[in-house]
């Protein structure tokens, strides 16, 4: 059936109006958080909120970043997601090769189905043992306790976001590299790899960013500030009985910012690996 022309164009103005909206109601709650951060005291709590503000000003950020640990939540926070996200990524890259050239194994696909069993328990449930198993090998308050933590949890979809791009990617080229003698290692690294730098950028940010907005294991596993992590220490901004909402807002701003630089410079690589596996061939 051929649609006519104001059928056509109906559907283009409904589609962006869709977009628009969710856009907006996507994005309203970010725009929200930075006009409060910039609000002076007597507006932020005023009873008629507003969204705009004729005294704008950098007093909320200037407090968060003098008077607090909030630069030290901060590298603790890039330190732990840097490390996840190498360890992430070595362990997803070996693994995502093994179930897609060897899959055919009875012990590969009991790996596999292992990884996918992992995906269904809530790390909830698993927040009593680990905490038990690591306060009996004394690594409590320890960054080594955060990225086991956090590398357990991004290793099983890591993987399989590399096996799904792997397995698009032709056998052949395997195949040539064996006949001028390269190895299976020196193949993966120096071949496999190169062509795999959408997939490993997108799969990199997904483990970053899930260590980078981690709340429950940084809560429970580091009581020290010496080794708090981003979103914690901001949660120490809400008193038992006042919250200092400006700055709240302002160090929720500026943790939100590494995060969107990344993804403003790397969103072409993004996209393109998570499409990459999508299609054989």
């Amino acid at each position: 059936m051929v649609k006519g022309k104001s059928e056509i164009l109906f559907s283009k103005i409904a589609t962006y109006l869709i977009l628009s909206f969710c856009s907006i109601f996507s994005i309203f709650p970010f725009f929200w958080m930075i006009s409060t951060a910039l609000k002076p005291d007597t507006e932020i709590y005023s009873t008629t909120p507003s969204f705009f503000s004729n005294n704008f000003s950098l007093t909320n950020f200037i407090e968060v970043l003098n008077e607090s640990d909030f630069l030290t939540f901060f590298k603790n926070s890039f330190f732990v997601s840097v490390v996840t996200t190498i360890i992430g990524l070595i362990i997803a890259v070996l693994a995502g090769y093994s179930l897609s050239r060897f899959g055919r194994y009875k012990s590969i696909k009991f790996a596999g189905f292992s990884l996918t069993v992992s995906q269904m328990v809530p790390g909830v449930l698993l927040l009593i043992p680990i905490y038990m198993i690591f306060k009996e090998i004394n690594l409590i308050n320890s960054y080594t306790a955060l990225i086991l933590a956090y590398s357990t949890f991004v290793i099983p979809l890591s993987t399989f976001m590399m096996k799904g791009f792997l397995d698009s990617v032709s056998i052949s080229l395997e195949e040539s590299a064996a006949l001028d003698g390269a190895s299976r290692f020196r193949t993966l690294v120096q071949i496999i790899l190169p062509v795999s730098i959408p997939s490993l950028v997108s799969t990199g940010l997904y483990t970053f960013v899930t260590a980078w907005n981690e709340y429950m294991f940084g809560y429970v596993l580091i009581n020290d500030v010496a080794h708090r992590t981003l979103t914690p220490g901001i949660t120490l901004f809400r008193g038992q009985f006042t919250t200092d909402w400006g700055n709240l807002m302002a160090a929720s701003v500026l943790a939100v910012i590494p995060v969107t630089i990344i993804f403003a410079f790397l969103q072409r690589y993004l996209i393109s690996g998570l499409m990459s596996g999508a299609v054989k061939g």
